[in-house]
């Protein structure tokens, strides 16, 4: 009798614990599905109007060692490392950084693509605190005013990318980078003649 009295409660301790397994299980298969069924690319784009010529503009662009003065990263960690390397600007200038900030991280530019007056493209390389490659241009068309300059990223996903974006808004959070970085942007080209001529490059082999 004593066993039959305490093999009813481990019973129904098993069966619940069983329940919850299966419930958890369950959860996880469909929160993969969802996240599987996201689209793995993404694009995210500002624009901003400048009371500047493009040839001002493209030369702030052109030239990674004057980002300092406009990116909405450079204020995050004033010890963070910074190091130039390739070409002074133009195709073929790298600029690496590294930061112990989890904001800032790690990683690495390279400008691919240089087409005075209208594009820079850069080849954009996360390390830390997570891998990544994606491409940014930097597009700048004449206006009657000036210039207008749309700031673009494009990339991929990953699973781990598709389930932070399920619950942060991917958009939202680097547009608004760029939304700072642009407005910084057009402070820095409307106050003065800016950095020195930068190389005019040709499109870069593929």
């Amino acid at each position: 009798m004593f066993h039959h009295l305490h093999a009813g409660p481990t019973r129904r301790r098993s069966s619940l614990i069983t329940k919850i397994l299966l419930a958890f299980a369950a959860i996880v298969v469909v929160f993969s599905i969802v996240v599987a069924t996201r689209p793995a690319e993404f694009h995210i784009a500002r624009s901003i109007a400048l009371a500047a010529s493009p040839e001002r503009v493209y030369a702030e662009l052109n030239d990674l060692h004057a980002w300092a003065a406009w990116s909405p990263w450079e204020k995050l960690d004033p010890r963070m490392e910074r190091t130039h390397t390739g070409s002074p600007a133009g195709v073929g200038a790298v600029y690496a950084w590294k930061s112990e900030n989890g904001k800032v991280g790690q990683g690495r530019m390279t400008i691919e693509r240089s087409e005075r007056p209208t594009l820079v493209e850069i080849k954009l390389e996360f390390i830390k605190p997570f891998a990544a490659t994606n491409t940014v241009r930097f597009t700048t068309t004449p206006t009657v005013e000036g210039a207008k300059v749309t700031w673009a990223m494009d990339g991929r996903n990953g699973f781990l990318a598709k389930a932070f974006a399920l619950v942060m808004d991917m958009d939202k959070m680097v547009g608004g980078d760029f939304e700072r970085g642009l407005a910084n942007l057009k402070t820095v080209v409307e106050a003065g003649p800016g950095p020195g001529p930068t190389v005019a490059s040709e499109p870069a082999t593929k």
